[in-house]
């Protein structure tokens, strides 16, 4: 989303378009659709599309994404999910935060995934249908090799074993979990089978009942995610999926934590990029996504060296000479010009469902879209890089909406900008201070010497 260029379809289905609409006008990035958005981004295709191939044909892949706050890095990576999900991947989105998913504690970051776990059929959570259907795919392989009514119990273990011998080596649980699920299935115990995957998806607090049903004890700890994840893997694999794709978000507020957890976080970041290259997990594509102080500031990345070394991209060149295949690539932001492109390519998308599309685009034409941007550029501070989650929200539940409803309505004459701070993140709210006389930051105060 950083240069204009749209290439929107031709025809766009009114649930795309409405779930697309209805997201920024709560100043939200859009869950799917976003090749509708998508502008600036052809760059990236080619390579991150051999990329997913290589993936889907047993790879391996991680991928470190950078970006100040407004660059498009959630939207970067829901749309690259959207590729991976077009290619039969399962995908997942985890915000990484120090209370609620902590990454030095990876039990927690697999329960997370599961929680999230979404493919192109089921939203999450993916887990439970993705199960059955590998259990379907076991009873289907031990038919099609000449296994009877009677058989098919014994020659399904034997296919579990099997296709489960590399992950019971790091973790024994995860077949024994899976038999218990279903062992409890048929026995027509429901409430067993439920429980006993929600261990599988790595809660906490299952019933002891349940968990001594399936012959497991105790609750998945950080070493046993790994294989747990691995577990995952093959099950995906084997139900039909080409791979799983998961993007741990928000990274950067690692810097924020006690010093004692942010080593932990970070050596653990460490330990998955060398499982990912060491080939212990095919079939996935992981990305992470964080600030420039993240990856080069002292409090990031730079604070463990191994870490480091391996997220080590060199961005002195040109941004246009970046090269989308080295492992951390750069978001290089909004300017003024593709703001306004991004905007008038929201407009089109609006009129097309609108009552009356030719007055919508009349009314809001490309030289209104370019005063609104300038306007909220302006209004926090200048700094347009910020601007477009803002700008979205007010282009379309401001003005495009009313535009629509009102004959009568012309924002030129009948709207006038304004910015609560209620309706600002904190970083939006930072920047819009420097526009009342506050200032964002310790180097916007001039000091006398």
């Amino acid at each position: 989303m950083s240069t204009t260029g749209s290439k929107r379809p031709a025809q766009v289905s009114a649930a795309r378009r409405r779930t697309v609409i209805d997201a920024l006008r709560r100043g939200a990035v859009p869950e799917s659709g976003l090749d509708l958005l998508a502008t600036g981004l052809d760059r990236f295709e080619a390579a991150l599309d051999a990329e997913l191939d290589a993936v889907a044909s047993g790879g391996s892949v991680f991928k470190a994404v950078r970006g100040e706050y407004g660059s498009g890095k959630t939207f970067f990576t829901r749309w690259l999910g959207e590729r991976a999900k077009r290619r039969n991947f399962a995908v997942a989105e985890i915000q990484i935060s120090e209370n609620e998913t902590p990454l030095h504690k990876l039990e927690t970051v697999y329960r997370r995934l599961t929680e999230r776990l979404t493919t192109s059929s089921f939203p999450p959570s993916a887990l439970r249908p993705v199960v059955d259907a590998w259990f379907y795919a076991l009873e289907e392989d031990a038919l099609a090799a000449g296994a009877t009514e009677e058989e098919l119990p014994g020659e399904v273990e034997k296919l579990l074993v099997a296709r489960l011998a590399e992950v019971s080596r790091h973790a024994p649980s995860f077949a024994t979990a899976l038999r218990g699920y279903r062992a409890a299935l048929a026995d027509c115990d429901e409430a067993t089978a439920a429980a006993v995957l929600a261990w599988l998806g790595g809660q906490p607090h299952v019933a002891a009942s349940a968990r001594r049903s399936a012959g497991v004890r105790g609750d998945l700890d950080h070493f046993g995610a790994l294989g747990f994840l691995q577990g995952l893997l093959t099950v995906l694999r084997d139900s039909g999926h080409t791979g799983l794709f998961i993007v741990l978000d928000e990274v950067e507020t690692l810097q924020r934590v006690r010093s004692d957890a942010r080593d932990k976080a970070l050596n653990a970041l460490r330990q998955l990029i060398d499982e990912v290259h060491s080939g212990r997990f095919p079939g996935l594509y992981l990305v992470i996504t964080g600030t420039p102080a993240f990856y080069d500031g002292q409090q990031g990345v730079q604070r463990l060296a191994p870490l480091a070394q391996r997220l080590a991209t060199d961005f002195t060149t040109d941004p246009r000479f970046d090269n989308p295949r080295a492992v951390q690539i750069r978001l290089p932001g909004f300017t003024q010009e593709s703001l306004v492109g991004l905007g008038v390519t929201i407009r089109d998308l609006y009129a097309d469902a609108a009552t009356s599309p030719e007055r919508v685009r009349t009314v809001v034409d490309d030289a209104y879209v370019a005063d609104l941007a300038r306007a909220v550029g302006g209004a926090l501070g200048g700094k347009v890089g910020v601007a477009p989650r803002l700008f979205l929200k007010k282009l379309v539940g401001d003005v495009l909406d009313r535009v629509d409803q009102f004959d009568d309505f012309d924002p030129r004459q009948h709207y006038k900008l304004t910015v609560a701070s209620s309706e600002l993140t904190d970083v939006e709210r930072n920047l819009a201070a420097t526009v009342t006389g506050g200032s964002a930051s310790a180097d916007d105060i001039d000091v006398e010497l």
